[in-house]
């Protein structure tokens, strides 16, 4: 990297694309990386390409490539690695789940920003009883592994569900779990979720949902909405059922207080004849409305004033995927990283320098925050160690450069977990737009008019 800062610069960018943060998860954009193909960038080129040339801040890897950890290391782009679904039987061993922290995690960390690992993909969906019965305890051996080297609160473990694990789910206050997976898998999947403050994650595809008729409303376009008769919410788009039937299913057993992250979504750009809104137009419009509804802080009418964390499906279009056409098509750029179409992803200086092979600008970015009177973000003198260490784990766990705080760093010394929260606290404070609830931090942040920067450590 050219300048020491790049990597603060880049995240803060990307920092300003979440509106707000409200409860739970914050709303940022990711996207799933996937590698089914033989004509792809090498991972250097591709870290490097997402760090200077996108918004993107969180990555999604289908295994733990480690040649692609590698290329993300002191990118501070934060990265999920997936287990495959054939190792689950052997994770619920707990010596197998720790040589595989040992092998797969600890050589990258903590140069590569690793946050998250997820055990298998769509499990429950692939009607396997020794993999789901594997499901929990894998899970469970993974975070005892994770807690042996000190790393459990820095990553979480958790694993994607297609909308198959619903049983019903229209409408969106009817949405239940499947009998059989309810009690024996989901709860206690919950309940660990909770108890490890991880993630409820889904895979919610409105293009495999929708027909002729309800384009409109997979696409985010205008239409007349669809009125859940028990509720009386009224529903413009069905990403927002899906998630409210999600959300309803997780009620109706209990957990409300377990956040969603949709871990895949996409449309494709091209497909079969025979395939409905399939073309870059339809594609473009459902992802750039994606990214602007899921980082709006509007929620669902369930879930109000909320954000989301969404990964885009996927980074490229992969040639070498089975399938319908469709398959091979999902990606938002080309092999030679040039967009199949234009978002709002791209950073200003890459949209002049990156061609667009199919340029359909019909979601733009949202507009930097104007700057304000100079104040700062600091924790409350009755703020409590282990909450501001929890502040400095979700805020360095956004991606944001936390390099200043670590050992060397201009602001380590003094090596206090409140010193080094005022520093975290204060860079996600300035990042939103110096907004006072961007600075309240489940109470535990106040903001100030006097400059906590001292020596060489600038705030």
């Amino acid at each position: 990297m050219e300048k020491p800062n790049s990597v603060v610069t880049a995240f803060l960018l990307v920092l300003l694309v979440a509106v707000t943060l409200l409860r739970g998860v914050q709303g940022t954009i990711g996207v799933n990386y996937g590698t089914v193909a033989d004509n792809l960038p090498p991972p250097s080129q591709v870290a490097r390409f997402l760090l200077e040339n996108t918004i993107i801040n969180r990555v999604r890897l289908f295994d733990a490539n480690p040649f692609i950890l590698q290329a993300f290391a002191h990118t501070g782009i934060a990265i999920t690695i997936t287990v495959p679904n054939k190792l689950i039987p052997d994770l619920a061993n707990l010596p197998f789940a720790q040589k595989w922290v040992k092998a797969n995690i600890l050589p990258y960390y903590p140069d590569t920003n690793i946050i998250r690992i997820l055990v298998g993909n769509e499990v429950l969906s692939a009607a396997n009883k020794q993999l789901i019965g594997n499901l929990v305890p894998s899970m469970q051996n993974l975070h005892t592994a994770l807690a042996g080297a000190s790393l459990d609160r820095r990553i979480k473990v958790s694993t994607p569900h297609s909308l198959g694990i619903l049983s019903s789910s229209s409408p969106p206050s009817t949405g239940k779990f499947r009998k059989g997976y309810d009690d024996a898998v989901l709860k206690p999947l919950l309940n660990f979720l909770r108890a490890t403050e991880s993630p409820f994650m889904i895979n919610p595809y409105p293009f495999f949902g929708c027909s002729a008729e309800t384009l409109d409303y997979a696409l985010f376009r205008p239409n007349s909405g669809v009125l859940d008769e028990n509720t009386q919410l009224m529903y413009n788009n069905m990403l927002d059922a899906q998630l409210d039937a999600t959300f309803s299913a997780m009620k109706l057993v209990g957990f409300t207080d377990v956040d969603i992250v949709i871990a895949e979504t996409g449309w494709p750009s091209a497909g079969d004849p025979s395939q409905v809104g399939v073309d870059a137009r339809s594609a473009a419009q459902y992802n750039g409305n994606l990214l602007r509804h899921v980082t709006s802080g509007i929620g669902t009418p369930l879930m109000p004033n909320r954000t989301f964390e969404a990964y885009m499906f996927a980074l490229f279009n992969e040639n070498r995927k089975p399938g319908p056409v469709s398959e091979r098509n999902f990606g938002l750029f080309q092999p030679d990283l040039t967009p199949v179409y234009e978002i709002g992803i791209l950073r200003p200086t890459a949209r002049t320098s990156v061609p667009a092979a199919n340029p359909t600008p019909v979601a733009s970015p949202i507009n930097p925050v104007p700057v304000k009177s100079k104040n700062w973000c600091v924790p409350k003198s009755s703020a409590e160690q282990d909450d501001l260490q929890k502040n400095i784990d979700y805020v360095c766990g956004l991606g944001v450069d936390c390099r200043p705080i670590q050992e060397s760093g201009p602001c380590f010394f003094p090596d206090t977990v409140r010193a080094h929260a005022a520093y975290a606290m204060n860079m996600y404070y300035q990042a939103m737009g110096q907004n006072t609830y961007d600075c309240d931090f489940k109470h535990t942040g106040a903001v100030t008019t006097v400059d906590p920067s001292y020596g060489n450590c600038k705030y």
